[in-house]
């Protein structure tokens, strides 16, 4: 990378760093060791350093991990964030660093730069500023836990804990650079069907199909990309007990995604309606339960936030890419709390699968854009 104002990064050193803490299991309400070596490195740091009691509420191991550096420049701290769990298979992973500096998993489980690549990078581009000695926005750390559980951590974050207005979070896929400022609402669905059992040979017609009753609600709810905004999907089926019973029960499970927060709520509503027609037209019942997970919100292209990110990668000549994405992450809930966030890229890819990866360069770039926020007003 061509030198600029911003300090350099030490590429060895984030490469190890990357590989130890990638080495840590940490699925989701299982982050012990990753919230206690995230502490230890933190103090190293001269951070004030806090764990919340997040652990308690969802009855799991670690809480949030908070940390504060006060800075040199005036303005309130910039917010760096991102979450410590992982998704399964998540046990015993082990980083794999290509002589082409691409960085993968053994294969058989996820590498865990989900969300190990923003970590590594926030504590290095930390690294890379105190070094320099150059002035530098005060410094607030969150690392939540749970967020791959529709973002139970930072649920319940004590946010009275936080100054920062203004916040990055690192928890994006694709190419370092690029920027999401929209994200979903997000709900999941539950419907069971309650049907009668009877036997399938001897007396058929006295039950009442819970499968087929399910079967005639599903073709009639639309799925897939319902507009620009909205996706809907079905993604389990669970029921009956043997094939010698007319089935008494059925559960479905699903999701709804929208940019705009009223069409998601208008989506649910019309699967409850076809849920409960198609039941009571068979003398069934529809038993219909709904999540809202995350709210939807949209962050502006001329706001400072992303302003700030955009001179930070002009400087540095990363191609920056705004985007928008309906995946939600823990941004949706800073946004709640009055904290203006996006989420950034940072260097990995094909997440949620045995083929993901990362990059020694990617990781590097990102670590340069984090410090680069930091020293920017």
């Amino acid at each position: 990378m061509e030198r600029t104002k911003y300090p350099s990064i030490k590429e060895k050193r984030l490469l190890e760093e990357f590989q130890e803490l990638t080495a840590l299991d940490s699925v989701s309400f299982h982050e012990r060791r990753m919230a206690d070596r995230l502490k230890e490195k933190l103090r190293d740091l001269g951070f004030a350093v806090y764990e919340d009691r997040a652990a308690e509420v969802y009855g799991s191991e670690a809480g949030n991990v908070y940390g504060s550096y006060p800075g040199t420049l005036e303005g309130p701290p910039i917010l760096l964030s991102a979450h410590m769990d992982t998704v399964e298979p998540g046990i015993g992973k082990r980083a794999v660093v290509h002589r082409d500096g691409r960085i993968t998993s053994e294969g058989n489980t996820v590498l865990g730069a989900d969300d190990v690549a923003g970590i590594a990078a926030i504590l290095e581009a930390i690294r890379a500023v105190r070094e320099s000695g150059r002035p530098h926005r005060g410094i607030e750390v969150l690392f939540p836990v749970a967020e791959e559980a529709y973002g139970k951590g930072s649920t319940v974050a004590e946010y009275e804990r936080l100054q920062a207005k203004e916040a990055y979070v690192l928890d994006l896929s694709g190419p370092v650079g690029q920027a999401s400022l929209q994200e979903p609402t997000f709900v999941s669905f539950e419907v069971e069907f309650v049907g009668r059992a009877a036997h399938a040979g001897f007396a058929p017609e006295q039950g009442i199909h819970a499968i087929a009753v399910a079967a005639r609600a599903i073709t009639q709810i639309r799925q897939g990309r319902i507009d620009s905004d909205t996706t809907v999907n079905i993604g389990k089926i669970s029921g009956g007990k043997a094939t010698n019973i007319v089935p008494e029960s059925v559960r479905i499970e699903g999701e709804i995604r929208s940019y705009v927060h009223e069409k998601a709520l208008e989506q649910m509503e019309r699967i409850r309606e076809i849920c409960e027609r198609a039941a009571a037209e068979s003398g069934a019942a529809a038993r219909v339960s709904s999540r809202l997970h995350m709210l939807a919100y949209k962050v502006g292209e001329q706001e400072n936030v992303v302003r700030r990110f955009r001179r930070v990668c002009s400087e540095l000549a990363i191609p920056c890419v705004l985007t928008a994405t309906l995946g939600g992450s823990d941004n949706n809930c800073f946004i709640q709390h009055g904290i203006r966030g996006i989420v950034l890229a940072c260097g990995m890819n094909q997440v949620h699968s045995t083929e993901e990866f990362s990059s020694v360069q990617e990781l590097v770039r990102c670590a340069s854009i984090a410090a680069g926020l930091l020293m920017e007003e």
